[in-house]
C-alpha cells in the first residue's frame, strides 16, 4: 500500500509540476463549471430539441446520474474516505486556482464527467465516445494539473462514474422492458 501511495504521489508531483501558461489557462477553464456550464446547458437543450428520441433519453438520464453522482461522490464518499487534498498535505504543490478544504477522494469532477461519458457512449457508438471520454480525461487531469487531486482520486472517480452510468442505464432498460412487456400484455 505504501508503493502505491509513494507512485501516487510522484506521479501528482510529476503533472502538477509541468506547467505552461496557456495550459494553466486551459486547466482553468475546462475545470470551472461556471465557465463550461453554458456549453453543456446548450448541449443539453440541443440534445432535447433536435437529438429526436434517443437524444432526449440521454438528456432526460443525465439529471437523476448527475444528481445521484455528484450526491454520492461530494456528500458520502468524500465524507466517508476525508482524504486531504494534496495541496493541503504536501509542499511543493501548486495550487494556481486556490487549494480547496473538502475531502479529496474521490474527484467529484471525475465522476460526474466520466458518468456523463459513458451514458452518451451508452446511446452513441460511433465518435463520440472519442469525443465525451477525452473531455472526461482532460477535465480529470486538470484537477491533477491544478494540484486539487491525486491521480487515484481522479481513477476512483472515473470508475465510480462508469458503474454509476451503467447501472443508471440498466435500472432504465429494465423500466422500459417491463412497461413494453406490460403494453403486451393488455
Amino acid at each position: 500500500m505504501e508503493a502505491l501511495q509513494q507512485f501516487d504521489t510522484a506521479l501528482l508531483y510529476q503533472i502538477n509540476g509541468a506547467h505552461h501558461p496557456l495550459l494553466d489557462a486551459l486547466m482553468l477553464f475546462v475545470t470551472d463549471v461556471r465557465r463550461t456550464g453554458l456549453i453543456l446547458l446548450v448541449i443539453w437543450i440541443g440534445l432535447l430539441w433536435k437529438g429526436g428520441a434517443k437524444g432526449r433519453t440521454v438528456a432526460f438520464l443525465l439529471i437523476p446520474l448527475i444528481l445521484l453522482t455528484d450526491q454520492l461522490s461530494s456528500h458520502v464518499l468524500k465524507e466517508l474516505f476525508d482524504r486531504v487534498r494534496p495541496c493541503e498535505a504536501l509542499q511543493g504543490v501548486r495550487a494556481i486556482d486556490g487549494c480547496r478544504h473538502s475531502a479529496s477522494f474521490p474527484s467529484s469532477h471525475a465522476v460526474n464527467t466520466f458518468a456523463a461519458a459513458t451514458l452518451f457512449s451508452l446511446f452513441y457508438r460511433r465518435w463520440v465516445p472519442w469525443v465525451a471520454y477525452g473531455l472526461a480525461g482532460v477535465v480529470s487531469y486538470s484537477r491533477i494539473y491544478l494540484g486539487l487531486h491525486y491521480p487515484s482520486d481522479v481513477l476512483g472517480g472515473a470508475v465510480i462514474g462508469v458503474a454509476c452510468a451503467a447501472m443508471v442505464v440498466w435500472v432504465y432498460r429494465v423500466v422500459v422492458e417491463g412497461v413494453r412487456r406490460r403494453r403486451a400484455s393488455e
